[in-house]
């Protein structure tokens, strides 16, 4: 079988937007989470994200493990630290937080990952992290220390997206947070798709349809999609977000 290529995933998803799932080891045995993969591959989703803010055991090559046995997915490792990860990932999301100014998620983590990374012969993307304000503070703002960007200042957002492909980053992620009560506002997605070309990949709040097509419409490329996937039974709707984002 030839090597999962990460980049050509990112670049050329022959889909309106791309539907990832993500979960985190920390919520759910690697059974438990590898039959909530096998559910969303049925639901349509395109890819596994698997990560967390920080982790309470040792469950992510495990868990990686059993999601690929039992799904066809594609697993991509988003980290929340520079020691998550596995060989048994198809990829890394090698990220860079440049939405803040906290040098161990700017460079002190990478350079801790990079070698064992390497070792590993784990396929990398490098992706520009920009944390988007949401409301209340999420994990993700908590454990790094950082300040979002306000989600009503296009103008700093895209000064860090235009930065990001300049420092030469494959992909753009923008993040509400998980479980974040507002998603990332739909204009700001389509003010950075219009001044950059790099993916934009965007999660965190995106729990309805309405901000599901507002966020393909304006440009988005993949969606990642976490707690309504744990939290919701309506196996109709998340057929419905699927074809939403797939822009069926």
């Amino acid at each position: 079988m030839s090597k999962f290529d990460i980049r050509g995933f990112f670049q050329e998803s022959g889909k309106k937007c791309g539907l990832l799932l993500l979960i985190d080891p920390d919520r759910g045995t690697p059974d438990e989470l590898s039959l909530r993969a096998s559910k969303a591959e049925k639901q349509g989703a395109d890819a596994v994200l698997i990560g967390g803010s920080f982790l309470l055991n040792d469950n992510m090559d495990a868990s990686i493990r059993e999601v690929k046995k039992r799904t066809n997915l594609p697993v991509i490792i988003f980290p929340g630290g520079g020691y998550q990860l596995s060989s048994a990932a198809d990829g890394l999301l090698f990220l860079s937080l440049i939405s803040g100014r906290n040098p161990r998620w700017l460079i002190e983590e990478q350079v801790y990952a990079a070698p064992r990374v390497r070792e590993m012969g784990i396929p990398s993307i490098p992706t520009a992290y920009m944390l988007i304000g949401s409301g209340p503070a999420t994990s993700v703002t908590y454990m790094s220390n950082t300040t979002p960007i306000p989600r009503d200042k296009n103008d700093i957002a895209i000064a860090h997206a235009i930065a990001a492909e300049y420092l030469g980053m494959q992909a753009i992620y923008l993040e509400a947070g998980s479980g974040a009560s507002e998603p990332v506002p739909h204009e700001l997605v389509r003010a950075i798709k219009a001044e950059v070309s790099l993916p934009v990949i965007v999660g965190g709040g995106i729990k309805s349809l309405d901000t599901v097509s507002d966020l393909v419409n304006a440009g988005a490329d993949f969606l990642v999609i976490g707690t309504a996937f744990e939290t919701f039974v309506d196996e109709a709707f998340l057929l419905n977000v699927a074809e939403a984002i797939h822009g069926r």
